[in-house]
């Protein structure tokens, strides 16, 4: 009951996480900004107060990485009743090319002596 709970509450972090990223505005994307050419700013941009999306993202990063960990460590657990994914197929036929065979090689003629 806890598993299904879990997933669930890590579903809506990551549609949640997805979308505040998206929404924010990048700081400095301008090319020159990459290169130094902002040089006003220090290296990873203005210090400003930090906005609610980008707290929101901290806050959601964190919820995420919590319950990644935590369902990782119950699927570690469950033992070795779950299996691979690939535990109840058949392996593919394999295809062997064609043997090539050999011309035969072509036999001397007789030398007839010359006078």
């Amino acid at each position: 009951m806890v598993v299904p709970l879990i997933t669930v509450i890590h579903v809506i972090v990551c549609a949640f996480l997805i979308t505040v990223v998206l929404l924010q505005s990048g700081k400095s994307a301008d090319i020159a900004a990459a290169f130094g050419g902002m040089g006003s700013q220090t290296a990873f941009g203005t210090r400003t107060a930090a906005t609610v999306l980008s707290k929101a993202t901290t806050w959601a990063a964190i919820v995420f990485m919590f319950t990644s960990i935590t369902l990782s460590v119950m699927s570690s657990r469950r033992g070795p009743r779950s299996g691979s994914v690939l535990e109840g197929t058949r392996p593919a036929p394999t295809k062997s090319a064609p043997v090539q065979q050999k011309p035969p090689a072509p036999e001397p003629q007789p030398t007839t002596p010359t006078r």
